[in-house]
């Protein structure tokens, strides 16, 4: 069972009152490491740590930062099976989606090095201005925003943090990072990465404990000047209360749609959403949680689905076949066979899975959901699909539109002039043709519109957002 402290400014340490916490496996029970439980204290040596690092690794040259971010990835491919098994300890993903997950980390970083590096700007046409000569030469410069406070998510522990950090880096930014209090060792082996090559004192701490204690000390410090949430949108609403006048990028809830056409390739459609519905046990922003289903090709996408459905294999997420692992919780099973009842009550019908046995629930296919019931409206967050039938394509863009979120959404089949309309008036932030949501490339520019947040992540767009235009004008 590995140990950590606190990582302040690239050193390790003991917290402030030395607490300490077991992390244990959703799975089992058993206790697979421990970290220090940092303290109001804590964040203000991180903060104060971070500001002698910022001042020193923006000054640091683009390809000095690049080279050191590239052994980093070096590390983390090295090193990506000790990350994956630790992914999977903590969190109860199925080893071989851990393997995904961490093998991705390399190449998020090295992306992160490049775009990094790439920090352009623009000339300003000043004589196009009336009254202006040609005496004044006008452009902009990009420059790290500073400190980045980075607050992540248990459901991919690497990915998501990496998206974070790696681009906070890149950009010349001191990051403090909080990872999930469930899965807090992945995100310190990831640090170590850094750490071990050569990142600067001070430019990267990581800080594990209660968000109820930590969050408001890092988010309402006005030495923050950057801050970059993914989790639920009653959190993301409160950081945007209390932040005061620093750049915010929100990723917050989705109830995601995936809308079944006339044309469709059922088969392909079937296979999609009964894996983009069940992944990470459902524990995924970008899962299927909505299928809208035209009634003509109603009957035989569900006779098609339910036993791809049947086939997922639950189980130790370490042993060979297993497909569904825990969720993150027993709670968090509680709360979703709690939400599929509801749905029943409601007049849905359960037609396969649903069941709890401690921290699993058995994936399951509910139909006859009104898109107005709690079942369609909520975040669910687990390994449940919801079907909702409709009668023709202004009522599945309707359906689609039909909740407060607007993160991502898919569309099978229709005629090209319907796909055309799907992109063009189901709201979300990104919309797959041919495809469930659950897919992201680690370039594109990813966010949600409605209450899925604002900002955008996606390495290049992170970037962006972690870094501020300054206009320079010399006058001849």
């Amino acid at each position: 069972m590995r140990k950590f402290g606190l990582l302040i400014g690239g050193e390790w340490r003991e917290a402030a009152d030395g607490a300490r916490a077991e992390v244990r496996s959703p799975y089992d029970g058993s206790a697979v490491g421990e970290v220090a439980v940092a303290t109001a204290a804590d964040v203000d040596a991180a903060i104060a740590t971070a500001e002698r690092g910022a001042a020193a690794w923006r000054r640091t040259p683009a390809h000095e930062r690049v080279a050191i971010l590239n052994r980093a990835a070096d590390l983390a491919d090295a090193r990506a099976e000790e990350i994956a098994a630790t992914i999977s300890a903590e969190n109860g993903k199925p080893l071989t989606e851990a393997l995904g997950e961490a093998r991705r980390s390399g190449a998020i970083i090295r992306l992160s090095a490049f775009e990094g590096s790439q920090l352009y700007g623009d000339s300003l046409p000043l004589d196009a201005n009336p009254g202006t000569g040609q005496d004044k030469v006008g452009f902009t410069l990009r420059q790290p925003v500073g400190i980045v406070v980075a607050i992540t998510p248990f459901n991919y522990p690497a990915l998501l943090v990496l998206h974070k950090v790696g681009p906070a880096l890149a950009a010349g930014n001191a990051v403090i990072l909080k990872p999930a209090g469930a899965t807090p060792l992945t995100a310190l082996q990831i640090a170590q990465c850094f750490v071990d090559a050569g990142v600067p004192e001070g430019v990267i701490s990581v800080v594990t404990g209660s968000g109820g204690v930590l969050g408001d000390a890092l988010v309402t410090d006005p030495r923050v000047r950057k801050i970059s949430f993914t989790g639920s949108t009653g959190v993301g609403e409160r950081i945007a209360s209390i932040a005061g006048v620093k750049k915010l990028s929100l990723e917050l809830g989705a109830s995601s749609p995936t809308v079944i056409l006339p044309g469709a390739d059922i088969e392909k459609a079937s296979s999609a959403v009964a894996a983009g519905g069940y992944v990470n046990a459902g524990q995924v922003c970008i899962s299927v949680q909505r299928v809208i289903v035209h009634r003509d090709v109603e009957a035989d996408f569900m006779d098609a689905l339910l036993p791809k459905v049947a086939q997922i294999k639950m189980g130790d997420p370490f042993a060979d076949g297993t497909t569904l692992g825990p969720l993150v919780a027993e709670r968090e099973a509680e709360r979703v066979a709690a939400s599929i009842s509801r749905a029943v009550d409601d007049g849905a019908q359960l037609l396969t899975g649903g069941e709890r046995d401690g921290a699993f629930i058995s994936p399951a296919v509910v139909t006859g959901v009104d898109t107005r019931q709690a079942f369609a409206q909520e975040e669910l967050f687990g390994p449940a699909v919801a079907v909702t039938a409709v009668d023709d394509f202004d009522a599945a863009i309707d359906a689609a539109n039909g909740t407060p979120y607007g993160l991502a959404a898919g569309v099978f089949g229709g005629t090209l002039g319907e796909g055309v309309r799907a992109m063009r008036e189901i709201d979300a932030g990104s919309v797959h043709l041919g495809w469930t949501p659950l897919w992201r490339a680690d370039l594109m520019p990813y966010g949600g519109l409605k209450a899925s947040g604002y900002g955008k992540e996606g390495v290049r767009s992170t970037i962006e957002e972690m870094t501020e235009v300054k206009t320079v004008i010399m006058h001849g």
